[in-house]
């Protein structure tokens, strides 16, 4: 939060609710750059057999859309302000904090579905059919 500035006359409730809306923003990002990358491979399981191309797919989708929705909230709907501590890029004005969030959660997001799916599938494999 010390890299937002919300506006004053911002209630408890106001501050709650533009939270929660930007962590849902986050979570419809993050599927929109997942179905992104399925249509683009034709699979919704493209992760396990993992491309380059999907991994900064994914990132690239998530970057874009957080940028417009980045210059949506600060600049035409005045939802919040950057403070002076947040780093912003020169010319689009995006804070770097939320393109660094896209730029190293996707990956780990990514690794750990693939991880987790590999071994649901390993343990199915392995269990006898009733």
């Amino acid at each position: 939060m010390p890299f937002y500035q919300i506006p004053s006359d911002s209630s408890c409730f106001d501050m709650i609710r533009n939270c929660t809306l930007a962590t849902v923003g986050d979570v419809g990002i993050s599927i929109a750059a997942f179905w992104a990358v399925a249509v683009i491979s034709k699979s919704r399981q493209w992760f396990h057999n993992l491309k380059y191309w999907q991994v900064s797919s994914f990132i690239l989708v998530g970057v874009v859309i957080t940028v417009i929705f980045e210059a949506l909230a600060t600049k035409i709907f005045s939802q919040w302000k950057y403070a002076d501590l947040m780093p912003t890029l020169p010319f689009l004005g995006t804070g770097l904090l939320p393109l660094f969030q896209w730029v190293l959660i996707p990956p780990l997001v990514v690794w750990f579905v693939k991880r987790h799916l590999s071994e649901f599938r390993r343990r199915s494999s392995i269990l006898p059919l009733t």
